[in-house]
């Protein structure tokens, strides 16, 4: 990590202020919004400040065809970021109410004044919240702790599932290794992924997007090598070698289910695990999706059957454990993200 890269970090990630304010700090609220997970650090939102009001569209330019067909998981990328804001809110004395606007496939973020409200542990989370594409230390995390998790998952039609026995992550391990597998064999999902990969933290500042080397400790290694040596680094094999040890590693894998499948499902699910990341950064346990049974459609009924499913949807997987802070992803400018007027139609993919 370079220390332009280290600098900017810390100014994105820099803790919200404790003063009281007289106004609502929307551009705040905004960037505090914007540390939420998103698929391949895409960070597929735009924001519409309105009079105690904040709307977050899909930004569908930032869409991934290939891992994301059906636009599932950008939906839950806005649910994430929603729910972020929601904590941010809560520590500017806000309280908040999310609705799903159909006609305009966005998330409406509605605030009124609470003095009762102020900072809390999730609101305090929101800048330490990572993604860690790291091994975990494999001890067992509290049935204390493991309540508080489950109970942040909870949700409107959404639920977390826990496994945390050793036979259990062993039969996750396959289904993610036949995933691992149908992925890396198919050549326009390489190359998706390698238009979001960022090998070097010069690249990762210029875009302010994408999956940074720099988060996994991956040696820097210049942009014009990077697309011929990814494809002899990143193989099947290899990667399944990755998710296996890092599943074994890990306290235990959460899976989040819905009762139904539709694009307000999408953005629950999406406000759930990002609730559910808040707590577990609270606790200091570590997070890490592991999606591949779920976006490998031939995995996805047999992954669902043996989760013992029946009129529920598997939605995303997550491992969990206590591990290291690992270096922070980058974000886009505020400006980038922040528009002065609603897209103009709602765009539905082929």
């Amino acid at each position: 990590m370079t220390a332009q890269y280290a600098s900017v970090v810390e100014k994105i990630r820099r803790s919200p202020s404790n003063e009281s304010l007289d106004d609502v700090d929307y551009r705040e609220l905004v960037r505090l919004a914007t540390l939420a997970a998103s698929s391949h650090n895409t960070q597929p939102w735009k924001f519409l400040i309105e009079e105690a009001c904040i709307r977050i569209f899909p930004d569908y330019e930032r869409r991934c065809p290939v891992v994301d067909p059906d636009d599932a998981h950008l939906f839950k990328s806005l649910g994430c970021a929603a729910e972020n804001l929601v904590h941010a809110a809560v520590a500017q004395g806000l309280d908040s109410q999310i609705q799903f606007d159909s006609q305009n496939d966005c998330v409406v973020v509605s605030l009124t004044p609470d003095a009762s409200l102020g900072v809390s542990g999730l609101s305090r989370a929101i800048t330490e919240r990572q993604c860690t594409r790291a091994p975990f230390d494999g001890k067992p995390v509290s049935p204390d702790d493991l309540n508080r998790l489950k109970r942040a998952a909870q949700g409107n039609g959404v639920r977390a599932i826990m496994r945390t026995s050793v036979e259990e992550k062993e039969d996750i391990i396959g289904f993610v290794n036949m995933g691992n597998t149908a992925q890396l064999s198919d050549r326009s999902f390489r190359t998706e992924l390698k238009k979001w990969a960022r090998c070097n933290p010069k690249e990762a500042l210029k875009s302010g997007d994408g999956l940074s080397g720099v988060t996994v400790g991956k040696p820097s290694v210049p942009t014009w090598l990077a697309r011929f040596v990814l494809d002899w680094v990143i193989t099947p094999k290899s990667q399944c070698n990755v998710d296996s040890a890092n599943i074994r590693s890990s306290s235990g894998i959460a899976v989040f289910v819905s009762a139904d499948d539709s694009k307000p499902a999408w953005v629950e699910t999406g406000r759930c695990f990002e609730r559910f990341a808040l707590q577990a950064t609270a606790l200091e346990i570590r997070t890490a999706f592991i999606n591949q049974p779920i976006e490998v459609q031939q995995l996805r009924p047999s992954f669902q059957d043996w989760l013992g499913l029946e009129n529920e949807h598997a939605q995303l997987i997550v491992r969990f454990g206590g591990g290291p802070q690992m270096p922070f992803s980058v974000r886009r400018p505020l400006d980038d993200v922040i528009i002065s007027t609603p897209p103009a139609t709602s765009w539905i993919p082929d």
